[in-house]
């Protein structure tokens, strides 16, 4: 099966940009080659400009805190699993402590670090982290694997009490929702939302199906057109497209 998970909101935008640049930086990272921990350096620029934004840290925060006061109330509940629950509020304490600890801008040191934001400036040109371009950076590509895998670990460090926020926020919201089955006949499905909400939507579908959800929802209506993967022509998929589709929202 292939997910697709489409936001309904800003804030889940973000916190879902967020978690493909932590993955991305944290595989690359942990790979050998020079090529690798480039790609690796560029995700860690991009967590840098998401994530330094002022009211972030604040906001995962109060998340944090609105889900532990909510969870705090199921202690009593006998259909909820009192062992997954004190695990998850042991995760949202620890999360929340976490970024309480950290002080100042996120990823300040970074943009102090004048050697990493030449690179970081560079790499808005294309083409523009040649090797006649930053020399010292070609040298610190060519040194020993593990000292630049604990470079990139010391660089990515900062950035981790976020990002270990955003993971507790996005698995509850995904563990929230409900999963049905549906027929998108002819490859469009509408669902009238009466007053339902939702920050996040997701599908999935057998991954033999050569087709791809395009979704539009506001308030009122959900609407998903499946559109074919083949060929260069944007087109509806031909006959029906059965998929599962969860409404998540915390």
């Amino acid at each position: 099966m292939i997910n697709y998970e489409f936001p309904l909101n800003e804030k889940i935008r973000t916190l879902l940009r967020l978690e493909d640049l932590y993955e991305r930086a944290e595989y690359f990272s942990a790979k050998a080659g020079p090529e690798e921990h480039h790609v690796a350096l560029i995700a860690l620029f991009e967590i840098l400009d998401v994530a330094g934004r002022a009211d972030l840290k604040s906001d995962v925060m109060q998340e944090l805190e609105r889900q532990k006061h909510h969870l705090e109330s199921l202690r009593s509940n006998p259909s909820v699993s009192q062992e997954a629950l004190v695990a998850i509020l042991a995760d949202i304490e620890k999360g929340t402590a976490d970024l309480f600890m950290t002080s100042g801008k996120t990823g300040q040191e970074l943009r102090e670090n004048d050697w990493l934001m030449s690179i970081r400036q560079r790499t808005g040109i294309p083409g523009g982290v040649c090797e006649f371009d930053l020399p010292s950076y070609h040298y610190w590509l060519n040194q020993d694997e593990e000292a630049r895998r604990l470079d990139l670990r010391d660089w990515l460090s900062p950035f981790l009490p976020i990002g270990n926020g955003v993971r507790i926020i996005l698995k509850l919201l995904r563990e929230s929702g409900k999963t049905s089955k549906q027929i998108a006949q002819q490859g469009v499905y509408q669902q009238m939302l009466a007053g339902r909400l939702a920050q996040l939507i997701r599908i999935r579908l057998p991954r033999d199906y050569e087709c791809v959800p395009e979704i539009s929802a506001n308030k009122y209506a959900l609407n998903v057109r499946f559109m074919s993967a083949v060929g260069t022509q944007r087109r509806t998929a031909a006959g029906d497209v059965s998929f599962e589709l969860t409404f998540c929202n915390l």
